[in-house]
């Protein structure tokens, strides 16, 4: 499948005002340092397991893979554009994907 939109528009740095005005169009997500990150709280771990999965499939998608966590019921989540070397407009269109998953 190879990597798509390596050089698109949608990889290009953000700049931190611009980020800074625009986390309130993905609700519950915070900048942590050059990254968006969310943590999500489920009923239990097969629920909070299935939402990995879910993610999992938008992440293959989009060709951009998360970092994240899960203890439990617990999942952290945190994008960033690595090859870009920061917040990207991939990485909004990635935290807005996974809040409708998140319903």
């Amino acid at each position: 499948m190879g990597y798509r939109g390596f050089m698109s528009k949608s990889n290009e740095l953000i700049d931190d005002a611009t980020v800074d005005a625009r986390l309130g169009e993905i609700p519950g997500w915070e900048r942590r340092g050059n990254a968006l990150h969310r943590d999500f709280e489920f009923a239990d771990f097969t629920t909070a397991f299935g939402f990995i999965a879910s993610v999992a499939c938008v992440a293959e998608r989009l060709f951009h893979h998360p970092e994240w966590s899960n203890v439990w019921n617990k999942v952290s989540v945190a994008i960033s554009n690595h090859a870009a070397g920061g917040i990207t407009e991939k990485d909004f269109d990635f935290a807005a994907r996974v809040n409708k998953l998140a319903g």
